[in-house]
């Protein structure tokens, strides 16, 4: 998925702009980048932290950043910020979101005869510098942003810092959060709340769907005002957000307890503990194990130090060693026990597979698991969940066509979290990863979870509307 994170100040923001982009590493997979804008012009620098920490690609650089504004950016694949000569005047850049019609807007552009990309590899446009040159044909930043904004099938959310300041923009329909915080001196923008607490900011306010701002060190202002319609990813509560992160004023931790609580409360399973799968699965557990009265036990030890996330390498087998190698059984917490396990969703479920392979071979008498959320059926149209999945990979339309033959069969009736195509898909599912019992969350209790209305959320993935 990707976010960012920018800051003016009255005094140097590079500290800030340091460890406020390194607070949103969880969501990024390939590369990170900061740009600052001092006396003697940009400074910037971009690295690939596919297997190395942000700060420790970044640390030694840091004395050539000097500046009272900069932006960084955690980044699914492509290289940014990227540094922009216009008539606008020179600024660098950063998005985050997607974009379904990248190809056809290339095309368009190529079309004025005066456009040309920078390669990347594999013959691939850096959809950053595509919305770059969108806002390049617009007489203002403002008009370019809309502009870019508007013609994004998918989801952009754009940080710009120029001369005159740092604009920042929340995709037209909010599927993304950009948030502003303040403390005296500076301000901030970033995706993440959590980027904010230990560098002394307050959040001042949620940018609205569309919203776009411009920060100086004297404050912040609308220049284009909030739409209506908001559908903000339901996804980040569940799975993609760090615990102590808010959106929309919802906190992620607390949110996830509440959809373990609602798994227990439709549940009647005997059990002898509850886990969850490190990390994300946890405060779901925490909330079921608190709503059931039972133990919550760790029969997994996540090792930390050496691991990166499982779904950053590119490569499905190098993904399945890393998710096996991290996680350490504890032998004494499994033989002969009944145990639940809740995580945060199941995707394909190949590593899942072999995590609950070996808790069988570790002796566990049984196996349970509760997803927080329902099956995934529909493949995510909005956001970067990983760049080589498609819908066929989804768990749920694999059990679909080996019910029907075919994947895009009955796909409502297969959504719709009851009746006997749904209950048949969630055995096969259940079959094929070995477990004792499987129950997914029904969508109503997690949109209750979350605690806005169905109808700010993106739901998409589960039950295909838009």
């Amino acid at each position: 998925m990707g976010g960012f994170f920018g800051v003016v100040s009255k005094n140097d923001c590079v500290n800030d702009l340091y460890f406020g982009t390194d607070y949103h590493s969880h969501l990024g997979t390939k590369r990170g980048g900061m740009a600052v804008l001092g006396e003697q012009g940009f400074a910037r620098s971009i690295h690939d932290i596919s297997n190395t920490q942000f700060r420790s690609k970044f640390d030694g650089e840091l004395p050539k950043f000097r500046g009272r504004r900069g932006i960084g950016v955690i980044s699914d694949f492509e290289d940014q910020p990227l540094i922009i000569g216009s008539h606008l005047g020179a600024y660098a850049i950063v998005t985050v979101g997607v974009i379904k019609n990248l190809e056809e807007l290339a095309g368009a552009a190529f079309g004025k005869r005066t456009t040309h990309f920078s390669e990347m590899s594999g013959g691939e446009i850096n959809p950053t510098e595509l919305v770059a040159t969108l806002i390049n044909q617009e007489a203002n930043f403002v008009d370019g942003i809309t502009r870019a904004q508007e013609s994004v099938e998918g989801s952009c959310s754009i940080m710009l810092l120029a001369e005159g300041g740092i604009y920042a923009a929340r995709d037209c329909l909010g599927r993304t959060p950009v948030v502003i915080g303040r403390k005296p001196g500076s301000y901030a923008a970033a995706f993440e709340t959590c980027s904010f607490p230990n560098l002394e900011y307050d959040i001042d306010r949620f940018l609205g769907p569309g919203e776009i701002v411009h920060m100086t060190e004297e404050g912040v202002r609308t220049v284009k005002s909030p739409g209506n319609r908001m559908q903000i990813c339901a996804f980040l509560w569940v799975y993609y957000g760090y615990p102590p992160s808010c959106y929309e004023g919802i906190n992620v931790e607390v949110a996830r307890n509440r959809c373990g609580a609602a798994l227990a409360r439709n549940d009647s399973v005997e059990i002898d503990m509850v886990a969850g799968i490190p990390d994300s699965g946890v405060a779901h557990a925490i909330g079921y194990a608190n709503e059931s009265k039972r133990p919550y036990r760790r029969p997994f030890v996540k090792y930390t130090p050496t691991w990166p996330r499982s779904f950053m390498p590119q490569e499905q087998s190098i993904r399945d060693l890393v998710a096996r190698m991290k996680l350490i059984p504890v032998r004494e917490l499994i033989q002969g026990k009944r145990i639940l396990f809740s995580d945060d969703s199941i995707v394909r479920g190949t590593q899942l597979k072999d995590t609950i392979q070996r808790l069988y071979d570790y002796g566990a008498g049984e196996v349970h698991m509760r997803p927080a959320c329902p099956p995934l059926v529909y493949g995510c149209k909005f956001l970067n969940f990983s760049r080589s999945r498609s819908a066929l990979d989804l768990a749920g339309r694999m059990a679909i066509k080996e019910l029907e033959g075919n994947d895009e069969a009955h796909l409502e009736e297969y959504a719709s979290g009851s009746g006997e195509r749904y209950l048949a898909m969630v055995e096969t599912i259940r079959a094929r990863l070995g477990l004792t019992t499987l129950q997914y969350q029904r969508l109503g209790d997690l949109v209750e979870a979350i605690g806005l209305p169905k109808e700010k959320l993106c739901t998409y993935c589960w039950d295909g509307r838009e």
